[in-house]
């Protein structure tokens, strides 16, 4: 199954981001854009793809130990970007991004640990996907406006496990649905 490790929004704070989402997809050509929607959002902290469901057992106890390793934190949705000359535009964030980057690193060991291959080790940075497009699209004004964003501030208390059931329809523009496989408490361990 596809997996990824990752930090949820709450639904206020989700709200706050689709009001400005919203505000966004009014501007001209935004049609050109794939919008994500509310059950997409979400902040990866490692990246695992396929993984052997033999391996998730291994992979979930090590995940348990670093999310219980990690103390809760302030975070919010605030500013915004892109990747790939405007093929995809994110949310950034704002809060306690060290604990969150040290979540994002010990959730990449979890998984060496556990016999996943990582590929090359990056700096972690803090990104919602908000839209995606196949081609280059101008995004500058879309982030400009995401610069002048900021949702209100949350405690972070979990780390979640999550799936992606990529599309097979073969419907334009239909997203994949992702579920929460399992998820632990932050700081639980002392």
């Amino acid at each position: 199954m596809r997996l990824f490790a990752a930090v949820l929004p709450p639904p206020e704070v989700a709200d706050e981001l689709a009001a400005e989402v919203d505000r966004l997809k009014r501007l001209p050509g935004a049609e050109a854009l794939r919008w994500t929607g509310r059950p997409g959002w979400h902040y990866t902290i490692a990246f695992y793809g396929e993984v052997e469901d033999d391996v998730v057992p291994a992979l979930s106890e090590r995940l348990a130990r670093a999310a219980h390793r990690t103390p809760p934190f302030a975070l919010a949705v605030a500013g915004g970007g892109q990747f790939g000359h405007g093929r995809a535009l994110w949310a950034g964030a704002d809060g306690d991004l060290d604990t969150l980057r040290l979540l994002a690193d010990r959730a990449e060991a979890a998984a060496r640990k556990a016999g996943l291959p990582m590929g090359e080790h990056r700096r972690y940075k803090a990104h919602l996907t908000v839209a995606r497009s196949r081609d280059a699209v101008q995004v500058r004004p879309y982030v400009a406006l995401l610069a002048e964003f900021a949702s209100r501030s949350w405690t972070v208390g979990e780390l979640a496990l999550v799936r992606s059931n990529l599309p097979t329809s073969g419907v334009p523009g239909e997203q994949p649905r992702y579920e929460a496989v399992a998820r632990w408490e932050l700081g639980a361990g002392g």
